[in-house]
């Protein structure tokens, strides 16, 4: 047996040529796209300006594989971390994040991750797979509608930070955005949407090539070879040289600045050297630099950095004029802040 294609799979011509052939209104595929992405809908049912037999007819060619949500956990900082369940019964987390009048949804590109950065829970979970464009847009739906239904207001960013290494599932990322911000759906402008990634070289050039809209932001964490391949192995396959060249390459095609994401681990990338390194890594290309507090995982071996190192970091990069940005956790004791993401809701107690 054939299974049903999942009607947002389709185009709207193509949903077009199926109502032609059965000899039904043309203007009806335009209600179904509407329905499908600018009112999110979830069901052939909720197509209420459908007749009964135009819906029955969808049900009986096409199916929603939508995604559900298993359970949310709510941080005292006002930060929900979702449990969202696949079609096929895999599971993947995004998370919702007010912070100074902002609503950020931090979204996950894959279920699991097969890059076992070091200080990060999701690579111990392993890489199950890629997560297609309509997976990675219901995770921003469902995050909206709590922006709006908490907040009062739609969703001020989106970050590709969650769950996975975006540029390994690129295509589907970017028909994610496209989706996102499509004048006919979400029409959530690119300029708000940041890609995070550890840096895949030839995806950042194909970025610059595709003169992408969203912004770009750089997981570092070390700017030395020596430690960035302890605590992201493959830096081993990408070394900062050939990552530098990429990156002159971004900017000298698209004229933008990116963001260098840099968690300050104790005693270890958190000294004046280590700052120092990172000063001389940003010298061939203008950006900004967003010092990150590491949040604990069990078995890492890592601490959080002290009060004093952090702002003696920070000065040193100030005083070489650079941007800084000191950016502190949220959603922690739910285990929903930066690199925490693992499908365990144990609490964390201090």
């Amino acid at each position: 047996m054939v299974e049903n294609k999942d009607i947002r799979h389709l185009s709207l011509s193509e949903i077009e040529a199926f109502f032609h052939d059965r000899n039904e209104k043309s203007f009806r595929a335009k209600q179904v796209y509407e329905w499908i992405w600018r009112k999110t809908c979830h069901s052939f049912n909720e197509m209420t300006n459908l007749s009964k037999e135009v819906r029955e007819l969808l049900e009986d060619h096409f199916t929603f594989n939508v995604l559900t949500v298993e359970k949310e956990l709510r941080d005292p900082d006002g930060t929900i971390k979702s449990t969202f369940r696949i079609s096929d019964q895999t599971l993947v987390e995004g998370v919702f994040i007010p912070d100074n009048g902002r609503t950020t949804a931090c979204i996950s590109s894959q279920a699991g991750c097969a890059l076992n950065c070091r200080f990060c829970a999701t690579g111990k979970l392993g890489f199950f797979r890629n997560l297609g464009f309509t997976e990675i847009f219901d995770q921003v739906v469902h995050l909206n509608l709590q922006s709006n239904s908490y907040h009062g207001k739609s969703l001020s960013n989106i970050v590709f930070m969650g769950m996975g290494e975006p540029l390994m599932n690129f295509e589907e990322v970017i028909r994610s955005i496209d989706k996102i911000t499509s004048g006919d759906s979400l029409g959530i402008s690119p300029q708000r949407i940041t890609v995070s990634s550890v840096g895949i070289p030839e995806m950042i050039k194909k970025m610059a090539d595709d003169n992408v809209k969203f912004h770009f932001a750089l997981s570092l964490h070390a700017a030395t070879n020596e430690k960035r391949d302890q605590i992201i192995p493959v830096n081993k396959k990408y070394p900062l040289q050939e990552l530098t060249k990429a990156l002159k390459y971004y900017h000298l095609k698209t004229g933008k600045r990116f963001t260098i994401e840099y968690i300050l681990f104790k005693d270890f990338n958190d000294g004046l050297e280590d700052a120092k390194n990172l000063a001389v890594f940003c010298k061939s290309f203008p950006v900004k630099i967003n010092i990150i507090d590491y949040n604990p995982v069990e078995g890492s071996g890592f601490h959080q950095s002290s009060v004093e190192n952090v702002k003696a970091f920070v000065n040193f990069l100030e005083n070489k004029n650079m941007v800084v940005n000191v950016r502190k956790s949220r959603g922690r004791y739910i285990n929903a802040a930066c690199g925490q993401l693992a499908l365990n809701d144990n609490i964390k107690v201090d």
